[in-house]
């Protein structure tokens, strides 16, 4: 358990693709392997919850999509490129093996040679594990301020599954199972600017506390590259991760609650990582948590890995919904698994 005193999550920014792509047309694409199986049309949507997911038009490479996040907080926060202590990039996406993809976002973004930077990744849990690695550094007095971005390129991975599906005519109903979770995947962008509170920043969301769990006993349910080669190929066993997540969640969501001293109907929204929509259904049937209090992007977005719970919560705070005197959890759950839980309050 952290708690922190004194950091703002002072601003964000965030860019998304303009290109859908739906689940109706992944599904023409794979009409070849429907036929042969005889899989009804539509199952993809039915059982994601998803309708559409945006693609960037190639090339666009992770730095990039996350420097356009970090130079629109900037933006939003009026602070110099200059002014940044620290940057650290969270993405599962990253624009090659070295050097790390945040030197790329550094140079783009014009930051000083001052400026600490890192990348940090823990598969979608990667943007809160940075948010609390850097609360800590302000919290601690090390830094006053800090940016956080994550861009993630679906891409790669959405074209090879779809290829590697049509290319064995001796794959079964079994064996697509494994690549399903790969064609909910979308692209996006998002970053945070992190800041010491002062006067100026009384007004904007406080970062409280934070909370988390690892069950590496389930480290095969979901493994990205795991076959090696040149394309990009995930497996995923998506029944017993979700079964597997949820319990893992349940776990750190005890801990949230019991050390943070916060009351359930004190909790006004929750932005969850969305995997899909009965991950949805049975993580707040399992906590007892109020749906109408989860605040969702995933029809339209789709599972947008490290990107998908800051990047909603942003978006609840653009259009409104989360607003000052209210309080919110973020609930993080990846591939490890891993979960960890942000609580973020909001002063009146």
């Amino acid at each position: 358990m952290m708690f922190f005193k004194q950091v703002r999550l002072h601003s964000y920014g965030y860019e998304l693709p303009e290109r859908e792509l739906s689940s109706a047309q992944i599904e023409y694409w794979l009409t070849p392997l429907y036929e042969r199986l005889k899989l009804p049309k539509g199952r993809l949507e039915l059982m994601s919850g998803i309708t559409t997911r945006r693609l960037w038009e190639p090339p666009r490479k992770p730095s990039q999509a996350a420097a356009g996040a970090g130079r629109n907080a900037l933006a939003r926060a009026g602070v110099d490129p200059g002014e940044i202590e620290c940057l650290i990039c969270t993405s599962v996406s990253r624009d090659m093996l070295e050097p790390a993809t945040a030197s790329f976002v550094h140079h783009e973004l014009g930051l000083s040679s001052r400026c600490l930077i890192y990348d940090l990744s823990n598969a979608c849990l990667g943007f809160l594990d940075g948010m609390l690695m850097l609360a800590t550094m302000i919290d601690a007095g090390n830094l006053n301020n800090g940016l956080i971005v994550s861009g993630e390129t679906a891409e790669d991975l959405i074209e090879s599954t779809i290829a590697a599906l049509l290319a064995d005519p001796e794959l079964t109903r079994k064996d697509i199972k494994p690549a399903f979770a790969s064609l909910t995947i979308g692209s996006g962008a998002v970053a945070w600017y992190l800041c010491k509170t002062s006067s100026s920043t009384t007004s904007m969301p406080l970062l409280s506390h934070g909370c988390w769990r690892a069950q590496t006993n389930h480290i095969d349910l979901c493994q990205g590259d795991r076959y090696g080669g040149s394309t990009t190929l995930m497996a995923t066993n998506s029944e017993e991760l979700l079964v597997q997540g949820v319990e893992t969640a349940q776990l750190t969501w005890h801990d949230f609650i019991a050390t943070g001293g916060w009351e359930l109907d004190e909790i006004d929204h929750y932005f969850c990582h969305q995997v899909g929509s009965a991950h949805a259904r049975l993580l707040m049937e399992r906590l007892a948590l109020d749906p109408a209090k989860n605040f969702e992007t995933l029809a339209t977005l789709g599972n947008v890995g490290s990107v998908s719970a800051p990047l909603t919560m942003a978006l609840a705070m653009e259009q409104e919904v989360f607003r000052p005197g209210q309080k919110a959890a973020l609930l993080g759950i990846g591939s490890g698994i891993n979960c960890l839980m942000a609580g973020v309050t909001w002063p009146s």
